[in-house]
């Protein structure tokens, strides 16, 4: 501790400083008058915030003025200049009297403290990768940080693969780390790589959707899967094509939040279920992007706890981040009118994401699609080696009847899941979001005069995206290519991502169609024995 004179401000201010007030009222005229100008300043602020949010409910033009808002205006900034000239005056002059010096300085204690030891810098890496391996299977350098200080991706995979290998004693012989961009996964799609899956690419197709060819891009290890949905797809394309149509396009999030009672509740969700406040509720959303519109909000409640469904266009983008950006701001501004509001999650799986949930069957999430076809009688007996009456008898028994003995939620079907995850995988989506991507009901009946087959499928949440996440990586990016729905659509936002859903469904359809088939003619033992076992003894390649 020392002790020091601190050094007089400039001589005018010092002096008023040391001279005794000549008006003994001075101190409570100014204590009166910035008690008035700081009301003034609150008040005035708070009717300007409150108006301009009723402008916002009616749609009126923010620059229409009234006389007592303009009179508001003028009493905000007289109050601002005042209390800046008064309160601002230290802030302004600081430089300037420090920067004088007089004898009449008054004595003040100051206490030094003693300035704070830098942070010490990381200690420098070594350069040879084997004592690297070594610091980081010691924990001296953290393995998530190699990426970021040695400035090379692929060094920091093979320096981590090492040490992983060291501290298990297991070989990853057999998991391929050259031939891999790991600059483009860092910070987008995975942390801490060591290597990369190799999944094979089919194609099955073309699929005449709609009046256009697509081959379909399938990333699978199942033996038969392509094979069969190939054949579907013929059966499809030899009997004119199969239609879809997109019946709705908006992605969800749900948070939930909290009130000290439901009566309190049930007052927010009679605001947001009021139609008079959804467009100024979207105005707020719709500014977190330029794509994000805000369609419509659901609102569920349990107790005194609120769960509430906003749905929105994402246009290319699946869209999770977009919608929870609009959410929180509508979280935000809504915080104003209701303070007593406890956000307990930006997602209270009303959403839902991820998770098999009845709101996804009814209401739908992302892309709502059904596709249809009619498969004529001759193409039914000669590709798909069965008939018309057995086809929709086995689809009642087991897709329908089957399906609701097993309790299912959205699985009216043989097996598109398969179908979706191959699609997702080889186009870069999600392939978490195969739980309710796959919901799907099939359909069968017989069609002029029983003689051909309608078929259907009606997937209600396809959450599909051609731009983002891992829809940016090579591989992935050229099977969106070959589809044709590479990145964003340029004339019109959201129509590579729609289509995609439609061509998933598709696909869906042509799978549907073949696995039926199979199993209607007693087939699908004898396919799987063919095509899903290896006749190789790879026990060597195991080892």
């Amino acid at each position: 501790m020392e002790v020091r004179r601190r050094p007089n401000r400039s001589s005018r201010v010092g002096e008023s400083l040391k001279q005794p007030d000549p008006n003994p009222n001075h101190d409570a005229h100014s204590h009166l008058t910035n008690a008035l100008f700081f009301t003034l300043f609150f008040s005035v602020a708070y009717f300007l915030l409150h108006r301009w949010r009723e402008k916002i409910r009616t749609s009126t033009p923010l620059h229409l003025v009234t006389l007592s808002e303009i009179a508001a205006i003028l009493s905000l900034i007289a109050s601002f200049v005042y209390l800046m000239a008064f309160f601002g005056i230290t802030f302004i002059l600081h430089p300037f009297l420090n920067s004088r010096t007089s004898p009449d300085d008054d004595l003040d204690l100051h206490i030094t403290k003693p300035p704070a030891p830098p942070l010490s810098p990381p200690l420098p890496l070594p350069h040879d990768n084997n004592d690297l391996v070594l610091a980081v299977v010691s924990g001296s350098v953290p393995s998530y940080s190699l990426e970021s200080r040695l400035g090379d991706c692929r060094r920091a995979a093979e320096i981590r693969r090492e040490a992983v290998e060291s501290l298990t004693g297991r070989s990853l012989k057999g998991l391929p780390v050259e031939g891999f961009d790991y600059d483009s996964i860092l910070g987008q799609c995975c942390e801490m790589p060591i290597g990369f899956v190799q999944i094979p690419v089919g194609v099955a197709g073309p699929l005449l959707l709609d009046g256009n060819e697509y081959t379909i891009p399938m990333a699978t290890t199942e033996g038969c899967l392509v094979a069969s949905t190939n054949r579907g797809c013929k059966a499809i394309h030899l009997s004119g094509g199969a239609s879809s149509m997109l019946l709705r396009d908006a992605m969800t999030r749900a948070p939930v939040v909290r009130f000290a009672s439901a009566k309190r509740a049930s007052q927010l969700k009679f605001y947001l279920e009021d139609p008079l406040n959804f467009e100024s509720l979207a105005v707020v959303f719709n500014k977190s992007s330029r794509f994000a519109r805000l369609q419509d909000i659901k609102v569920a409640m349990a107790g005194k706890n609120l769960y509430i469904r906003f749905s929105c266009t994402t246009a290319d983008a699946m869209g999770m981040n977009m919608v929870s950006k609009g959410v929180q701001n509508v979280l935000n501004f809504l915080q104003s009118d209701f303070p007593d509001m406890d956000v307990l999650g930006i997602s209270g799986n009303f959403c839902s994401d991820k998770k098999a949930a009845a709101v996804n069957w009814i209401e739908g999430r992302g892309k709502s699609v059904v596709c249809e076809a009619v498969i004529k009688e001759e193409v039914v007996k000669k590709v798909l080696k069965s008939s018309v009456e057995a086809l929709v008898e086995l689809n009642m028994l087991k897709n329908l009847t089957g399906s609701a003995m097993a309790g299912a939620l959205g699985g009216f079907n043989a097996h598109a899941s398969n179908i979706v995850s191959a699609v997702y995988l080889a186009t870069g989506q999600d392939p978490a979001q195969n739980v309710e991507s796959s919901h799907c009901i099939t359909m069968m009946e017989p069609v002029n005069d029983a003689k051909d087959l309608h078929i259907s499928v009606t997937m209600p949440s396809i959450e599909v995206g051609t731009v983002g996440g891992g829809t940016q990586l090579a591989s992935q990016s050229a099977c969106l290519n070959l589809l044709g729905v590479k990145g964003a659509s340029k004339d019109s936002p959201g129509a590579n991502s729609r289509l995609l859903a439609t061509i998933v469904a598709g696909s869906v359809l042509a799978g549907e169609l073949s696995l039926m088939s199979a199993i209607s003619a007693g087939h699908l033992v004898n396919s799987h024995m063919k095509y899903n076992r290896s006749c190789k003894d790879i026990s060597q390649v195991v080892s």
